[in-house]
């Protein structure tokens, strides 16, 4: 077995449900060029989400040929908070019409 699959093998089988789920990633050689299972199951591992979703997702990615690398994403100076948001829960209370019902 490729040193990606132990490696993700290793991850997986750390969490519940972990065995199911690589079981599931491997089957995908079934569907797949085996190549491109294991490129995913690799970006997968580099991103540091050693998930089936993430590896089906990027699989996908790459079989449809969509880019996978991660585009750049930092806001403009215009979009900064001036201001930091606070929770204020007492607000919601007031919405509700101030009564407290039983849950």
């Amino acid at each position: 077995m490729p040193e990606a699959f132990r490696q993700l093998q290793d991850q997986m089988l750390r969490k519940p449900g972990g065995d199911r789920e690589m079981v599931e990633i491997l089957s995908l050689v079934l569907h797949h060029d085996e190549q491109a299972v294991l490129c995913a199951v690799e970006m997968a591992l580099e991103a540091g989400v050693p998930t089936k979703t993430h590896v089906l997702n990027l699989l996908h990615r790459l079989v449809d040929g969509t880019p996978t690398d991660r585009l750049d994403v930092t806001p403009p100076s215009s979009l900064v908070l001036t201001k930091e948001p606070e929770a204020n829960v007492a607000r919601y209370d007031g919405l509700r019409g101030g009564t407290r019902h039983a849950s």
